[in-house]
C-alpha cells in the first residue's frame, strides 16, 4: 500500500542500526590492519621494518610480555590521572564561564574574544612560559590540559544555555520567575546535552594535552607521552606502537565514558532525530 501524505517514512529497525555500529567500525578496522600487514611486509625492507613492524609483532611484545605491558600500563595511569585531573578543572571553569556569559551580554563581550584566543595560540608557544612560571612538574603538565581542553566546554555551554526556547522564556517571564530560577530549571537542564558534547570533545583533547605535556615537563612518574619518546629514540617499534595504541584506547574509553554519562543524564528525555 502507498503511504499517503503526512504518513512517516519507516524508520530503520533499531536493531540494524545498532548492528552496523558494530559491523562497520569492525570492517574499517580489518581493512586498516590488512593495509598494515601488505605495507610492512611488501613495501618495506627487512631492515627498515621497525619503521612499521607486524601488528602480531606488536601484539607479542607489547601486550603479550608481561614485563614489557607493566611499563607501558603505568605511564598510562599516570597520563590518565593528569587527563582527568585536567578536564575536571577545565570543566568547572568551563561551565561558570560560560554561565556567567549567559547572565550577562558584557561578560560575554569581554571574555569569548580571549577564550577564542586562548584556543588559537598553540600550546607549544607558551609552554616555556608555564615552565618559567610552575617548573616542570605535574602542575604544568595539568595546565596544558586545562589550556587544550576548556574552550569546547565554553562554547558548547553557552550555546546551549542560549539555545532555550523563547516561548518557554516567556512562559517563565509570565511567571515571573527569577533569574536564579530561570537558569535552574529552564536554561542549564536544555544545555546538558550541549555540554555533555562539549564534555566529549575536551575528553579526547585532554588526553592529547597529557601526551603534549609528557614531551616537556619531564618531572614525576612517566606518562605514556614520555613513554612513545623514550622508545622512539629506542628505535623500538613494536613498544612505540604499542604506546600509541593505548593512548589512543585511552582518548576513546574518555570520549565514550562521557557519552554513556551524556546519556545517562539526560537520555530520559533527550532524542536527538536521528535518520
Amino acid at each position: 500500500m502507498t503511504a499517503g501524505i503526512g504518513t512517516p517514512a519507516p524508520r530503520r529497525p533499531r536493531t540494524g542500526r545498532r548492528s552496523l555500529t558494530v559491523v562497520l567500525p569492525l570492517a574499517f578496522a580489518l581493512a586498516f590492519i590488512g593495509l598494515w600487514y601488505i605495507t610492512s611486509a611488501f613495501l618495506l625492507s627487512p631492515s627498515r621494518r621497525f619503521i612499521l613492524p607486524m601488528p602480531h609483532e606488536v601484539l607479542r611484545e607489547a601486550f603479550l610480555t608481561p614485563k614489557n605491558l607493566l611499563a607501558l600500563l603505568g605511564p598510562l595511569w599516570t597520563s590518565t590521572v593528569i587527563a582527568m585531573v585536567g578536564l575536571s578543572i577545565a570543566a568547572a571553569i568551563g561551565v561558570v564561564t560560560a554561565v556567567l556569559m549567559s547572565q550577562a551580554k558584557w561578560v560575554e563581550t569581554t571574555l569569548f574574544p580571549y577564550a577564542v584566543a586562548l584556543q588559537s595560540i598553540p600550546v607549544l608557544a607558551i609552554v616555556p612560559l608555564i615552565a618559567f612560571a610552575f617548573g616542570y612538574g605535574y602542575e604544568s603538565r595539568i595546565l596544558v590540559v586545562v589550556l587544550i581542553s576548556l574552550f569546547p566546554i565554553i562554547t558548547n555551554t553557552l550555546f546551549g544555555l542560549q539555545s532555550t526556547s523563547p516561548q518557554m522564556r516567556e512562559l517563565f517571564t509570565l511567571k515571573r520567575a527569577s533569574r536564579w530560577t530561570v537558569m535552574t530549571k529552564l536554561q542549564f537542564p536544555a544545555a546538558l546535552p550541549a555540554l555533555f558534547t562539549g564534555l566529549r570533545i575536551s575528553a579526547g583533547m585532554a588526553v592529547v594535552g597529557s601526551i603534549v605535556a609528557d614531551f616537556f615537563f619531564r618531572k614525576g612518574d612517566s606518562g605514556i607521552g614520555l613513554a612513545i619518546d623514550t622508545y622512539r629514540n629506542q628505535l623500538n617499534g613494536e613498544m612505540l606502537y604499542g604506546a600509541i595504541i593505548l593512548a589512543s584506547l585511552l582518548g576513546l574509553v574518555a570520549f565514550w565514558m562521557f557519552g554513556l554519562l551524556g546519556r545517562l543524564f539526560v537520555g530520559s528525555w533527550y532524542r536527538p532525530d536521528r535518520r
